[in-house]
């Protein structure tokens, strides 16, 4: 059987990145990070639109390299075509059919929350795959986006559960941004709350009715208590402040997925999206998982976070069930 060498391109935000597949195994997975942001506490939108256009070729050129593949190999090129950043996308939208015209190639615009729950699914090279069994819920948790989806196979997915407000992601980052920490917060703030006391400061836990999330009042309440501190107070408390803002988002998220897992009687429990690379949320999700006998499962680290190679595998396992774009498709910011 002929294999299919899939090109992934994510552009969404302010992470550049490359994969190349051969079916569903990742030959490489290269991600080119805008430092620029960092000055300004979060992304801003037209620093990281031109970022993507000086990135995107280079990257291309180090994934094929590192494959040992030529780009006359690719057999079909899948590119995120939302949500995110319109500028950012168009960027990668544009370069996707451009190619997809040069090589006369089938061209596939992903979802981008639908391959973070995708990136379960690719396969490491000489490892053996492990992935949820359908159907199975996924918590997918990102500093744009904080929902719950119900996922009774690849693309028959319903959100049955989302934010109302900030993301959780969000929320890390504001907050890492009141403790002057820098950013991405969420990264920061998990390394600093290991060396804190989760239960040291009483921050509210928001519990809105089903499975709807709301963060923002967890970002009001740290900064209140932040302004009627003294001085030196928050440089001496840091590693505790940071857990105990972290020990509320992540009971947040905990409180819903519990609920959802009994009310759907589901067994196996996803996690996807930056946040889900998050330490404290992992060992939570785990405790409750096993008291419960659930299976959990997480992608690996460098398939939490914005990456190429959750879009290959996307486009790759749409393409098999006949899927493509032609070239009219376009990006757009929100998809739903």
């Amino acid at each position: 059987m002929t294999k299919i060498v899939t090109l992934g391109i994510e552009s969404s935000c302010d992470d550049t990145s490359v994969a190349v597949f051969i079916d569903n195994e990742v030959q490489t997975n290269l991600t080119a990070s805008q430092k620029i942001h960092n000055d300004y506490g979060g992304v801003v939108p037209e620093l990281a639109s031109r970022a993507h256009q000086a990135n995107i070729l280079p990257t291309l050129d180090q994934a094929l390299e590192k494959a040992q593949l030529s780009i006359e190999h690719i057999d079909l090129i899948a590119f995120t075509k939302g949500p995110g950043l319109l500028g950012s996308l168009h960027v990668g939208t544009s370069f996707a059919k451009g190619l997809a015209l040069a090589l006369n190639k089938p061209l596939i615009g992903i979802d981008h929350m639908q391959g973070h729950i995708l990136a379960h699914f690719i396969k490491e090279p000489n490892q053996e795959l492990r992935a949820p069994s359908f159907p199975f819920l996924c918590l997918t948790v990102s500093g744009g986006h904080t929902q719950i989806v119900h996922v009774k196979d690849y693309f028959d997915t319903k959100i049955i559960g989302s934010t109302r407000d900030d993301a959780a992601g969000e929320a890390f980052d504001k907050i890492a941004k009141m403790l002057k920490l820098g950013y991405p917060g969420g990264p920061l703030i998990d390394k600093m709350a290991k060396k804190g006391n989760p239960l040291a400061f009483d921050f509210p836990i928001t519990n809105l009715d089903e499975y709807a999330f709301s963060f923002s009042g967890i970002k009001t309440a740290v900064m209140y208590f932040l302004d009627k501190q003294p001085k030196g107070f928050i440089e001496q408390h840091m590693a505790d402040i940071c857990a105990s803002a972290q020990h509320a988002i992540c009971k947040m998220l905990l409180l819903k997925i519990k609920k959802a897992a009994k009310d759907y009687n589901i067994k196996d429990i996803a996690l996807a999206g930056g946040v889900s690379a998050n330490s404290y949320l992992r060992v939570l999700v785990d405790q409750w998982a096993h008291q419960k006998n659930l299976r959990t499962y997480y992608p690996k680290i460098q398939y939490c976070t914005d990456n190429g190679a959750m879009i290959a595998i996307a486009g790759y396992l749409k393409y098999l069930q006949g899927h493509q774009d032609d070239l009219s498709v376009t990006a757009k910011a929100r998809l739903y």
